[in-house]
């Protein structure tokens, strides 16, 4: 039953994003913008000028289609172990666990997938976020009109070979942490608890984002390219000119915000993933 992965992921994609999008959006700025001093001026900026409002700039249209993304990298991830260990979830759910170097490709080859489809919606996700006192886009519909106008369809992948960067590598590291610490805290010949998912998807999401935060603000300065501040001719050229200005401590912008999102949304999310899919297959059987 393969489809069943991709709406469980679905599902469960729209639920985390919307608990961590006001930590994101703060994340956003700090990262493409050097006018805050940290976390809390950030914060205390954006609620003064902007209200609560504020931090959810652009939620709805990546709550609509996180969806889609999310059911991609389960679907793509589930379906991926299914091949690899030539078992079904059943299976391995009861005693027939796939390896490490399994998990780990397939959670690679369900990064590659999603970048096809988040590259456009975390681009216009990202300049929504960003504007803060001047407002170049009315909302995602005009946001992408603008940018198909002035940088034509290649305008909607800018950052995708950072965001692929980021991406492939973090999304096979973060299935491996989340199946480890489940087995773990999981007693042998038992289902996981909700506990052992909450802490397990927590755990996933904090340990990938340790390793993703510096490609993110890459991705993130990418995407801003062009936007009436600076510009950057690619991957290379952005890490180099940040690094000359801001030095290396530039790449860990972001990352205790990160930090502090990924543990609920990941908790959130593992957790309606795997809910929903004990539900859907206890109703097909």
């Amino acid at each position: 039953m393969p489809f069943l992965e991709f709406v469980a992921g679905c599902l469960s994609g729209a639920l985390g994003l919307a608990v961590g999008h006001p930590l994101d959006t703060v994340k956003v700025r700090l990262q493409a913008q050097s006018v805050y001093k940290g976390i809390f001026d950030c914060v205390a900026k954006t609620y003064s000028h902007e209200g609560l409002h504020g931090f959810f700039k652009g939620m709805a249209f990546p709550v609509l289609t996180t969806g889609i993304t999310n059911s991609v990298v389960f679907g793509s991830y589930s379906n991926a172990l299914d091949y690899l260990t030539q078992s079904q979830r059943s299976d391995r759910s009861q005693g027939v666990p796939a390896s490490m170097a399994q998990v780990f490709t397939a959670g690679c080859f369900s990064g590659l997938m999603q970048v096809f489809v988040q590259a456009p919606i975390d681009l216009v996700k990202v300049r929504l976020q960003s504007q803060s006192t001047v407002a170049r886009y009315r909302g995602p519909v005009h946001c992408v009109a603008v940018i198909l106008k002035e940088e034509g369809p290649r305008g909607l992948f800018r950052g995708a070979v950072a965001l692929a960067l980021r991406d492939v590598p973090c999304y096979g590291l973060y299935f491996l942490p989340y199946e480890v610490t489940r087995k773990a805290l999981t007693e042998d010949g038992k289902q996981p608890g909700t506990f052992a998912i909450l802490m397990a998807g927590g755990i996933a999401g904090v340990v990938t984002w340790g390793f993703a935060n510096p490609m993110d603000v890459v991705k993130a300065r990418l995407q801003l390219s062009g936007t009436g501040g600076r510009e950057y001719s690619g991957v290379i050229h952005c890490i180099r000119v940040s690094v000359r200005e801001e030095g290396l401590r530039v790449f860990f912008k972001g990352l205790l915000l990160n930090s502090l999102r990924a543990f609920p949304v990941n908790a959130v999310t593992f957790l309606s993933y795997e809910s929903l899919m004990r539900l859907f297959y206890k109703q097909t059987r």
